[in-house]
């Protein structure tokens, strides 16, 4: 089961799996075909079902040697219940399925076979990622094998800064990248992103309860100015003036089931697992992508060529959403931390080999930080880590990765001597 949000790339990899590993495919898309749910209808028998299945598309299955694929598969309750029937009653039969918004359909109970199915999570790009389609592999190779924090040559450096600068305008989105790295003009990219938020919104309309569509609206059209303030935290008074945390709870809760938003809690203790100390009042939301916060943003095309001056666009808005996409793709549960009193403020907390990492995003290449040293203080961490626009650099235990390199922290905290 591929699970993610909508436009990552779940069907071209499915019938890439069927093309490449299988002598025959059965493909069914829901939302395409809605006809095609009522073979799941009478009963879940998978027998009966590839049998009616060969009747009606011409294409008669073989155990072992091919394989249906059922996309979109959230628009079926009882398609999704089939395949814990195909585990247990038809295993000799392949089954692989994708869908959008199935963060929501397992919150549903009865509509999911828990247990029984294989899950793999489908995110955007990430920068590593863009590297490849970007015909820019051997900056990945380069980075993916550093094994300190000796500084790269001021020329790699640099060329990677221009490249992060791309991805930052592009962000992950495959059909964006492909366009992108086609040649396609930068109007043609905003276009793309456009449409991508656009259906993310008609989403909204198809599948969220009657009384939360405007509320998921409104707090998705507020993600830019919520992280254009210098204190990002989410205030429901932003989404809707007089706006309180119980009305608006449910659809936040959408969003993030639904993929489209990264919550970072705050904790104000630094003690693993994090999770025990996260201050469910109080966080961040990120959206899923940050080419996509800046279509949201309608920021200016011409940033694409304006230098560093998009590092520092929104307050570094840009640079937190990025760094937040890195590390949830890596798995991590994103948290921030907050003193009493909200007086000092880290962007990111990492569990690293049961400890606690503090982790500074800094837009530019100031490595002055209050917040840092009062942490420091208080909890006194074998590592303070920064990523900033600076080359790979250790100072003591204050250890800096550049942006484009932050995937590769927890590797180089581990290699130091």
């Amino acid at each position: 089961m591929l699970r993610g949000a909508r436009q990552t790339g779940k069907t071209h990899l499915l019938r890439e799996l069927a093309d490449r590993e299988y002598e025959r495919s059965l493909y069914l898309d829901f939302e395409a075909d809605p006809e095609a749910a009522g073979f799941f209808e009478r009963d879940l028998d998978p027998h009966r079902t590839i049998r009616e299945l060969g009747i009606y598309t011409g294409v008669h299955l073989r155990p072992e040697r091919d394989i249906l694929v059922l996309d979109e598969i959230q628009v079926s309750n009882r398609a999704l219940l089939s395949l814990k029937y195909f585990l247990e009653d038809a295993p000799e039969y392949h089954v692989a399925a994708a869908g959008s918004l199935l963060g929501i359909k397992t919150s549903v109970p009865g509509s999911f076979p828990v247990g029984k199915v294989w899950f793999l999570d489908l995110r955007p790009l990430t920068f590593m990622e863009f590297l490849d389609a970007r015909e820019a592999a051997p900056y990945r190779q380069l980075l993916e094998s550093t094994e300190s924090f000796t500084p790269l040559s001021e020329p790699l450096h640099k060329e990677l800064l221009a490249l992060m600068r791309e991805y930052y305008f592009v962000g992950g989105m495959p059909e964006v990248v492909d366009h992108h790295c086609q040649g396609g003009e930068v109007e043609g990219t905003r276009k793309i992103q456009r449409d991508i938020i656009d259906s993310y919104i008609l989403d909204f309309a198809k599948h969220a309860p009657g009384s939360d569509i405007p509320k998921l609206t409104r707090i998705w059209g507020s993600i830019p100015r919520q992280l254009a303030r210098e204190n990002k935290k989410f205030k429901y008074t932003d989404v809707d003036k007089g706006a309180r945390s119980r009305q608006y709870e449910a659809a936040l809760t959408w969003l993030e089931d639904a993929g489209l938003i990264h919550l970072c809690r705050a904790v104000g203790r630094a003690a693993a697992p994090l999770a025990h100390y996260a201050d469910e009042s109080c966080f961040k939301v990120y959206p899923l992508d940050v080419g996509l916060l800046g279509a949201m943003a309608a920021t200016p095309l011409d940033l694409l060529v304006r230098g560093e001056r998009l590092f520092n666009e929104y307050e570094g808005a840009f640079v937190e959403s990025y760094v937040a996409q890195q590390l949830v793709d890596q798995g991590e549960q994103l948290h921030y931390w907050r003193s009493r009193g909200g007086r000092a403020e880290l962007d990111f907390l990492l569990e690293h080999e049961a400890q606690v990492v503090p982790l500074e995003v800094k837009a530019g290449v100031n490595p002055k930080s209050k917040s840092l040293r009062s942490f420091d203080q208080q909890f006194s961490p074998a590592v303070l880590a920064r990523t900033s626009l600076l080359n790979l650099k250790q100072d003591g235990k204050v250890c800096n990765v550049p942006l484009y390199a932050v995937s590769e922290l927890g590797r180089l905290i581990d290699a130091r001597p």
